[in-house]
């Protein structure tokens, strides 16, 4: 155990401490410190996180464990909750050993961005460690990807410019050495960089292997799902997700930071880090994920993890005759989409025989107790019924018994069943006045129709309803037939229009600059006319001849993209290499494979125009 050590400051790097120690020990030469610390002069030091903690630890002392240093005083925790559990254990005999395969497992060799070059430090934070501690430190935040503000300060980072030629030498910050004054640049973007730093550091602040990939990937989907971007098979819709993402940020902001995207790419990173593969993603990309979904690190990590548009089982039975009414005892949901709203529909059936259905997502426990239609009553359902209703007692009370309208009793109730509607004879002399104000209405205003005057005598109207309707009926006025005024459609005219947008928008769309597959779905909702292209093309015979010509196949389209290409490759580099045409274009081996000849062919057309306009020229 050493006789003294340098006991990090508050998010101080394991590396600074270090280096403050070989200046207050006396070592002349780095390899006597690296001894001193890991028992080996042959360690190499290092910045992020480091290597052989078991051994350090010992020798610091019982106040000092693996978990403690690379928790609170490495960047590993802006990387760890991102990674697989298998990942993190290895992550953790890693450092405790030699390090070897430390930064590929955290994807810092090939998944990097922004990376930064040399040590960072905020003027504020320098200051302030000088006051209280007597010297300014390294601190952790300060050195991440992509970050470049002070969460604490708001201000932008600045690099310490002393650097070191030697692999072993540890760098200590000197007052001296930094810029304090408070002149800076602006920044576009400083608002949306200073909310992404506070993140930044409160990942830093997540308890070690709190959570794993796997529960982040649920708690991204449960959000995405709330957007109505998850389909009912747990797909996400990537082309709504792509677009509402860019929306998200400023302009320009996602390639300065070495994050933009291409639809087309089937690999790009945010399509990766909503499926379930192995491929790293950057943690600052998750922070750009959090920022669109417009969540703080501390709720995401309390956020339950996704179970589907309506949880997990067992469901409430929700018949109100069944003696298990609101229990726990439906075991599964069959889930199927709205075709319409493309909002998932889940259906309950309990062995009562009761078959219910609702419209998801559920957004909270209270939606399980909510029906939104009743599929099938069951037996035990109707049986309840009919046992009410020998009982005499009315329509409305069995509805309200049984949690229905009194349509639905009376459409349900077999034809041998009758229900009381007599009328009390206590209440004669009310039901013979709701008659005579009725008649003595009609009389007073024979012009009325009938919801005119049963706005009027709203009351008379529903008791007379309930218990002699009959009568009700004979003594209203005539049904008021309504007179429906019908259009007529010019198909012809209107085929013509048609044709006129499509071949206009037709134009638009092949020179975008990222190629989309021209679909009648795509022309009909572009121009809101999609309906009419699904139900009634028959009658317009030049729209369909037009979207015949135009509309494309998956493979016409892979070809019009990889032509795209190959004109720009011949245009800017004047040769053309086919595998990097699949590249550019994003087209699947096995696809390109099948559409390889035709673009042989249009690439000798092309050389051979080529060759023929530098001949006679």
């Amino acid at each position: 155990m050493l006789p003294f050590f340098t006991n990090p400051y508050p998010d101080e790097l394991l590396y600074s401490a270090i280096a403050r120690y070989h200046f207050y020990s006396g070592n002349l030469d780095n390899k006597d410190t690296l001894e001193e610390l890991f028992g080996t002069r042959s360690v190499i030091p290092s910045m992020e996180i480091g290597s052989r903690f078991s051994k350090l630890a010992e020798k610091l002392g019982s106040h000092y464990s693996i978990e403690n240093l690379l928790a609170n005083h490495t960047i590993y925790p802006y990387y760890a909750i991102f990674l697989s559990k298998g990942r993190q254990i290895e992550i953790l005999q890693d450092v405790s050993g030699d390090g070897k395969g430390l930064y590929t497992r955290l994807g810092m060799v090939a998944g990097s961005i922004c990376r930064k070059e040399g040590l960072y430090y905020c003027a504020e934070c320098a200051r302030q460690d000088n006051d209280i501690y007597g010297e300014p430190y390294i601190h952790r935040e300060h050195q991440l990807q992509g970050i470049n503000y002070c969460p604490h300060h708001e201000l932008p980072l600045r690099k310490y410019q002393v650097a070191t030629n030697s692999r072993i030498e540890y760098i200590r910050f000197e007052l001296n050495q930094m810029n304090l004054s408070s002149i800076y640049e602006a920044d576009l973007y400083k608002e949306i960089s200073i909310q992404l730093s506070k993140q930044a550091y409160k990942l830093l602040k997540v308890p070690l292997h709190h959570i794993s990939r796997k529960e982040v990937q649920l708690k991204y989907r449960k959000l995405l799902r709330e957007k109505h971007l998850v389909t009912v098979s747990n797909r996400i819709r990537q082309q709504e997700l792509y677009q509402m993402f860019q929306n998200s940020f400023p302009k320009g902001f996602l390639d300065k930071y070495e994050s933009g995207l291409d639809i087309i790419d089937e690999y790009n990173w945010l399509n990766v880090i909503t499926r379930n593969v192995k491929r790293h993603v950057h943690p600052f990309r998750h922070l750009l994920m959090l920022y669109f979904l417009e969540q703080d690190v501390g709720d995401f990590i309390k956020l339950n993890t996704d179970e589907g548009p309506f949880g997990s089982g067992p469901f409430p039975c929700l018949n109100r005759a069944a003696s298990h009414y609101q229990k726990l005892v439906i075991p599964t949901v069959e889930v199927t989409r709205d075709y319409k709203t493309k909002s998932p529909i889940g259906t309950f059936t309990c062995s009562c025989g009761f078959v219910y259905a609702r419209k998801g997502p559920d957004q909270s426990l209270e939606d399980r107790f909510r029906i939104g239609r009743v599929k099938q009553f069951g037996h035990v359902w109707k049986d309840k019924l009919e046992q009410l209703a020998d009982k005499g007692l009315s329509t409305r009370s069995i509805a309200k018994e049984l949690g229905v309208d009194s349509k639905t009793v009376k459409r349900n109730l077999s034809e041998d069943v009758e229900i009381s509607n007599i009328v009390p004879a206590t209440n004669q002399e009310l039901f013979a006045q709701y008659k005579q104000d009725i008649v003595g209405m009609i009389k007073k205003f024979p012009q009325l129709s009938r919801t005119a005057l049963r706005a009027k005598c709203e009351k008379q109207y529903s008791y007379l309803y309930r218990h002699d309707k009959k009568w009700l009926m004979d003594a209203l006025p005539t049904k008021q037939k309504k007179h429906e005024q019908t259009s007529v459609v010019n198909w012809t005219k209107r085929d013509h229009e048609y044709a006129a947008k499509i071949k206009k928008l037709y134009k638009e769309l092949l020179e975008l600059e990222k190629p989309v597959r021209i679909t009648k779905s795509l022309i009909g909702n572009k121009l809101g006319i999609l309906a009419n292209l699904e139900r009634h093309l028959d009658k317009l015979p030049k729209t369909e001849k037009l979207l015949s010509d135009i509309t494309e196949s998956v493979q016409q389209f892979q070809i019009r993209r990889c032509i795209k290409v190959i004109d720009k490759m011949l245009l800017q580099e004047g040769q053309v290499l086919l595998w990097k045409v699949q590249r550019i274009a994003a087209v699947k081996s096995h696809h390109f494979h099948e559409i390889k000849p035709y673009l042989e062919d249009y690439l000798q057309q092309k050389l051979d125009v080529k060759r023929n306009e530098q001949t006679t020229s």
